[in-house]
């Protein structure tokens, strides 16, 4: 035998005598979700495992021919209360929690007839999944585990002799470990699972505190509050390349980037899901068929149209330049013909309710190009909210789902705007809660034709988009600006007339924005000299 060769048996048979490896002698199985539970309990069963299980799992594996003790058997006492009350016995917890290196605990386990307990194989009653279907009050209560919790935590205490599995991807990690180490499990696995099951407790708690305090009133802010997530994937990095991040599901089912088939494409970056989420709830906010061009979490192009090809061109149009390498959303189903449109431009995502067979095809021939299907459209007006961390704490809000309609504005110039200012209005409103402030959004036709986003003084805003509305019209060889004839949404007001003005010079025609300055008198005074209309909707859309 070569030396490596020696060295690396030498390292096997250390860690196979790892002095706090826990043999399994005796294993709890009782789950919700049963995948790949038979081929794992046979498994335990040729290491000489006894089972302990209760109801529908026992009866589960008795009919895949693995012999089990019923819990009541073992503890002599039967399952209650509707099943409510049959593993909170101290023959169960006492056989968790008991300490192997201590005397007094081996002593009560046998003055007690208590047996131990060395692995635990729980999942949890589907209660986010119970809430997400709809079910009633009375029923989501009653999918409130409580034997399940007691157990997991019992056992992640005790992690330093009980191990506790509580998801079906650790199964092979677990018989691979016992495998190597002669039917044990190690300390660092161990640690590793129990460290996995307090934080499905903690989520579990969190969504059940959630769920009951939005039950009560959705509006009053609780005097504690947890937010929780699943692991759903790690990313290859966050913002940065040096930035770590992972995407977590809240277990809420809405329609979009979390909860989407990827039908082809790269993995998707952190930041791909950012702006594809915005793109998404943009798009949304449309009951017409709708395009939006998302570029760094702002929409470089907007519009409704017919059909999704002509809203597509129209959004296009707006903002060729930074539009290459963007989020295409649709609100509707992704067709052939736009698809073919689409890729003549490089983007990173598209992302729709659902794609029509010819389209996939089509987006085939750009095999990098993410696409995504998320089967409905998100409702911009269903109550969510949004938190943001802090050095120290957390920021939480609703989610703004404002929306305005005609019957909300206020006309307070001279000129009342014509029945198409006023539609091209309520959409540039629309897009303009998307953009980030200081938001300015020129449109023309339902569509986008200029858009500022992100600057510290509004009137810069205005005169960024005007600017790169001029820049569309010269890429598409138009004589005109693309602002001339438009509307303007601000989604603030204005501070002074400047922005106004700047605006009327781009070639608007129309205002629409909240309202609410110390000098809208002095604004709306510099509107009608210029022949404006403008309308205020006493209601802003910051958006940070």
């Amino acid at each position: 035998m070569s030396t490596n060769d020696s060295q690396a048996a030498a390292a096997a048979n250390q860690t196979i005598r790892d002095p706090r490896a826990i043999k399994i002698k005796r294993a709890l199985i009782s789950v919700t979700d049963k995948q790949g539970l038979d081929q794992f309990a046979a498994r335990l069963k040729a290491h000489g495992v006894e089972i302990l299980s209760t109801g529908g799992t026992a009866k589960m594996l008795r009919e895949a021919g693995i012999d089990v003790v019923e819990i009541a058997d073992y503890t002599g006492f039967p399952e209650i209360m509707d099943g409510r009350v049959k593993t909170l016995h101290p023959k169960v917890h006492g056989g968790i929690l008991a300490r192997r290196d201590k005397d007094s605990h081996q002593a009560a386990m046998q003055d007690n007839d208590i047996g131990g307990i060395d692995m635990v194989v729980v999942n949890l009653y589907a209660f986010s999944e119970v809430v997400a279907e709809g079910a009633d009050y009375d029923t989501c209560v009653e999918n409130i585990d409580i034997g399940g919790p007691a157990m997991i935590r019992a056992s992640a205490k005790n992690h330093e002799f009980v191990t506790i599995v509580t998801d079906p991807q650790d199964y092979e990690l677990v018989l691979k470990d016992m495998e190597d180490h002669d039917g044990a499990t190690t300390y660092a696995l161990r640690q590793k699972l129990a460290a996995n099951a307090l934080a499905l407790t903690a989520t579990y708690d969190a969504n059940i505190a959630s769920w009951v305090a939005g039950q009560i009133d959705r509006y009053e802010f609780p005097r504690r509050v947890s937010f929780s997530g699943n692991w759903q994937q790690t990313l290859r990095y966050g913002e940065n390349p040096h930035q770590k991040a992972a995407i977590y599901a809240d277990g809420s089912k809405r329609p979009g980037v979390v909860t989407a088939t990827q039908l082809q494409g790269k993995e998707l970056s952190y930041n791909n899901l950012n702006d594809t989420d915005a793109a998404f709830e943009l798009v949304a906010e449309f009951i017409e068929p709708a395009v939006a061009i998302i570029k760094h979490a702002n929409p470089c192009g907007v519009a409704q149209g017919k059909t999704p090809l002509e809203a597509y061109k129209k959004a296009l149009l707006c903002d060729p330049v930074s539009a290459f390498g963007g989020i295409i959303a649709l609100n509707r189903p992704l067709d052939k013909a736009t698809a073919e449109e689409i890729i003549k431009v490089f983007s990173e995502v598209i992302i729709a309710p659902s794609v029509e067979a010819d389209a996939i095809d089509v987006v085939k021939s750009k095999e990098k190009l993410r696409l995504l299907t998320t089967g409905a459209m998100p409702d911009p007006k269903a109550y969510r909210r949004i938190v943001k961390s802090l050095s120290g704490g957390l920021l939480v809000q609703d989610a703004d789902g404002g929306q305005i309609t005609a019957d909300d504005l206020k006309v307070v110039t001279e000129r009342e705007p014509t029945a198409q200012e006023l539609e091209d209005m309520l959409f540039a409103f629309r897009v303009a809660k998307h953009v980030k402030s200081n938001a300015i959004v020129y449109a023309k036709g339902l569509a986008t034709v200029g858009i500022g986003a992100g600057q510290m003084s509004r009137v810069d805003s205005t005169r960024i988009a005007a600017h790169k509305a001029q820049e569309a019209a010269e890429a598409a060889g138009l004589d005109t600006t693309l602002t001339k004839g438009s509307v303007v949404a601000s989604d603030a007001f204005f501070p002074f007339p400047d922005g106004l003005l700047a605006a009327a010079d781009a070639g608007a025609t129309a205002v629409i924005q909240p309202g609410g300055s110390i000098r809208d008198e002095d604004i709306i005074a510099a509107a009608d000299e210029r022949g404006l209309a403008m309308v205020l909707t006493g209601m802003r859309h910051f958006r940070h």
